[in-house]
């Protein structure tokens, strides 16, 4: 049983369809394995960004519980 043909939306070539083939449906084996190549880091922190990021995520959460529970006087 032949695979269904399918045209790419990227670059309008035409492709079949795999059970097994990594990406969209509707994009050709070149078209998907462009994106699954891009290896998504995270930016490098130092202990200073660290403490800055954890000060601030504090700050927020202490400005969320204020204003949560503050008694309407």
């Amino acid at each position: 049983m032949p695979f269904p043909i399918k045209v790419c939306a990227i670059c309008s070539e035409e492709f079949e369809l795999k059970p097994d083939k990594p990406g969209f449906a509707n994009r050709c084996p070149e078209c998907s394995a462009e994106e699954s190549s891009d290896p998504v880091t995270k930016p490098h922190m130092d202990a200073v960004d660290r403490k800055i990021q954890t000060e601030a995520n504090a700050a927020r959460r202490q400005a969320m519980r204020e204003l949560l529970y503050r008694k309407d006087s």
